[in-house]
């Protein structure tokens, strides 16, 4: 981020702090930073903060880490995980036992409907042109 970047993202940052009720003491101790870092990244001082940082910030404010990551300047995939990386990223805290029986109803869906959860491999989904369906008839 350049510095005017790196200003905006601080203030909105700062805004959603101050939206969830917290000091910057506060959410230093809620991410394991100290109140410094927090009040320099607020004023724009850290141009490029650690996503590591920007992860512990968001969990800590509620936020969506694309959203945060999106502000910050930083690469935002388009895409979404698989569906078992997203359970049990999502529900972490849930029961190891749980957790699987999740997994195992998703296979035995895929399984009846006869869905790829990968998608359709490479030209399986592809419209054939106007020359290759008069080469076909």
């Amino acid at each position: 981020m350049n510095k005017k970047q790196a200003k905006r993202f601080g203030a909105w940052l700062r805004q959603r702090r101050q939206e969830a009720g917290l000091s910057a003491i506060q959410l230093a101790k809620r991410t394991g930073t100290t109140d410094g870092t927090i009040v320099r990244i607020e004023q724009g001082q850290i141009a490029s903060p650690a996503p590591a940082k920007l992860s512990r910030i968001a969990q800590a404010l509620g936020l969506s880490l694309a959203d945060v990551y999106a502000m910050a300047g930083y690469a935002v995939p388009n895409d979404l995980p698989s569906f078992q990386p997203y359970l049990r990223r999502k529900y972490r805290d849930m029961p190891a036992r749980a957790v699987s029986d999740l997994d195992r109803a998703f296979r035995d869906i895929v399984k009846r409907h006869g869905y790829e959860p990968d998608g359709p491999k490479p030209g399986e989904d592809e419209q054939p042109d106007a020359e290759s369906i008069k080469s076909i008839t």
